[in-house]
């Protein structure tokens, strides 16, 4: 049976939240970039605009004069024509262009991150059915969205006219303006009310984009069983762990049977380590740790080496260290030569044998 979604109490882990990213499950809102893009463009042409207009005056003043073309009929008057014309439009629209699309690069990019998922960019079939986008609307989350994108028109209408009632008194003198002074004074009313609705829209879309990360918090929500089973995925199944964990015992305690017996010297803490050494100065440039172990193994190697009586010397500091910085098969690192020194020269002494 499918569990509710009131079943759905623990936050999602990291796993699910980096999987559903990669298929594109992200929370971002198009309103924030339209807004950011609608409040950077009534910026950029109060700042851009006069610019764009000197452009035009100079494109309308040398066509209409004659200056660049006094043959119009002539093809190359008329290339010369399209390619100044042309010119004068891009450097007059440059710095609005690229402002915008700056603006809606870092504005989306804020949102999402920079990353390609190409499991997005695969082709479905199945986005294209018509049905799929009408059933959209008429479900819950689809009613919430027409609930929310309707109460925003009548926001911004009602806001927009309650600024336009305020600049009345300014709108009713145009008519008494001569051209220059209503265009500058229009400019200035449009430019005021333009970025006061930007600033709205934009203050919307923030809310918009915050319900966007609580509604995508709540669809990545998991159950317990989930969780659980998303553990066992990332963690591994207990039971294999398990007999991992026994093999590899099993397969230590096979090198300690075979190599405590060879050792010269088994080093303790006393009970928690044991390190087995081995020294033979015809073959090994220093002693090698043929065995090391803790707690259990430690305690293997110790019945061992009394079975086979091979001296066992309590060093508590160097039994740690070995056990720590050493592998088994590898010769001790030089730091540790004189303690180690000291204990074979120990044990050689207890059995009447020569330093060699």
């Amino acid at each position: 049976m499918a569990e509710y979604d009131g079943d759905k109490t623990e936050p999602a882990t990291a796993r699910r939240r980096e999987e559903a990213r990669q298929e594109g499950n992200v929370a971002r809102s198009n309103d924030l970039t339209a807004a950011a893009m609608l409040l950077a463009a009534v910026l950029l042409l109060h700042v851009f605009g006069m610019q764009f207009m000197g452009s035009l005056k100079e494109m309308l003043q040398t066509m209409l004069g004659g200056q660049l073309t006094p043959q119009p009929a002539q093809p190359d008057d008329v290339r010369a024509l399209m390619v100044f014309a042309l010119r004068l439009v891009a450097q007059g629209t440059a710095p609005f262009l690229l402002g915008l699309m700056a603006v809606g690069l870092a504005v989306a990019s804020a949102q999402v991150g920079i990353r390609i998922t190409p499991q997005v960019l695969r082709l479905d079939l199945t986005k294209l059915t018509p049905w799929r986008g009408l059933s959209g609307l008429f479900d819950a989350r689809g009613r919430i969205r027409l609930a929310m994108s309707a109460a925003k028109v009548c926001v911004v209408f009602g806001i927009a006219a309650w600024f336009a009632l305020g600049d009345l008194p300014r709108i009713v003198v145009l008519a008494n303006l001569e051209a220059l002074p209503l265009f500058a004074v229009a400019c200035q009313i449009v430019y005021a009310l333009a970025l006061k609705l930007a600033l709205l829209l934009l203050l919307l879309a923030a809310a918009d984009f915050a319900y966007q990360i609580w509604q995508r918090e709540r669809d990545l929500r998991m159950t317990k069983q989930e969780v659980k089973e998303e553990l066992k995925r990332m963690e591994g199944d207990p039971l294999v762990k398990q007999r991992r964990t026994r093999v590899a015992r099993q397969l230590a305690l096979q090198r300690i049977n075979s190599a405590v017996p060879r050792a010269q010297v088994i080093v303790t803490n006393p009970t928690h380590y044991a390190i087995a050494l081995q020294y033979d100065s015809q073959s090994m440039r220093a002693p090698k740790v043929v065995a090391k172990g803790a707690d259990f193994l430690a305690l293997r190697i110790r019945q061992l080496a009394a079975l086979h009586e091979v001296p066992i010397v309590e060093r508590r500091e160097l039994a740690r260290a070995l056990y720590r910085a050493v592998e088994v098969g590898q010769e001790i690192p030089p730091q540790y030569y004189n303690a180690v020194a000291e204990v074979l020269a120990y044990v050689y002494r207890l059995s009447g044998r020569k330093i060699a």
